[in-house]
């Protein structure tokens, strides 16, 4: 996105080159207005633009909850913009004139994260999905495995018999998709870390 149209036709070119569809937009409001999260990819963001500059969007991108790379391109960027917008995740910050072949380098960087993070996405959303299956009990089960309890020991402390928390663990095993307790364990410390 940039508010100059030869920088925009520049921009388009390269996207073409990589075999990747490319929309380009004047403002930060044009961006915002035709931007669908659903589709992959990454925005190239001139700092200086009509209204809304480049590190304004980034920052309410960042406020969204948007997820998209930024690649950073000026023409006269000062060290405070630079570490702002590099400490907010952009993948570079490039000075205009750059040349093609740097663009494009940092452009594929820019996809290829842009897909790790939508795995990541899709496989928390699994995740919670897997989990939010669970009952009350069954996750209270799913605790006291994670914290290292055996059968045995849940059985005292949930005051139950042990064919009990069997069936409770078989029934949480099955609806989990866990074939085994590291894989109860991975589950749940992946949602617990919130890598996203």
């Amino acid at each position: 996105m940039d508010d100059d149209e030869a920088i925009r036709k520049a921009l388009t070119t390269a996207g073409k080159l990589i075999g990747r569809p490319v929309r380009s937009f004047a403002s930060a409001d044009e961006f915002l207005a035709g931007y669908d999260p659903a589709v992959p990819g990454c925005l190239v963001l001139d700092i200086k633009m009509p209204g809304m500059t480049g590190v304004e969007l980034q920052r309410k991108l960042i406020a969204d909850g948007t997820a998209i790379p930024v690649i950073v391109v000026s023409g006269h960027a000062d060290v405070r913009i630079a570490v702002e917008v590099m400490s907010r995740g952009a993948v570079t910050l490039l000075e205009k004139p750059f040349r093609l072949d740097e663009l494009l380098a940092h452009i594929r960087t820019a996809i290829e994260t842009d897909a790790v993070n939508r795995a990541k996405i899709a496989e928390r959303a699994e995740t919670e999905s897997r989990l939010a299956a669970l009952t009350p009990k069954e996750l209270e089960v799913l605790d006291l495995i994670v914290s290292g309890k055996t059968n045995k020991d849940i059985a005292a402390v949930l005051g139950l018999s042990l064919r009990a928390v069997e069936d409770r663990r078989a029934r949480l095993m099955k609806k989990a998709e866990a074939r085994s307790i590291a894989d109860l364990i991975r589950l749940r410390d992946s949602l617990a870390e919130g890598d996203i």
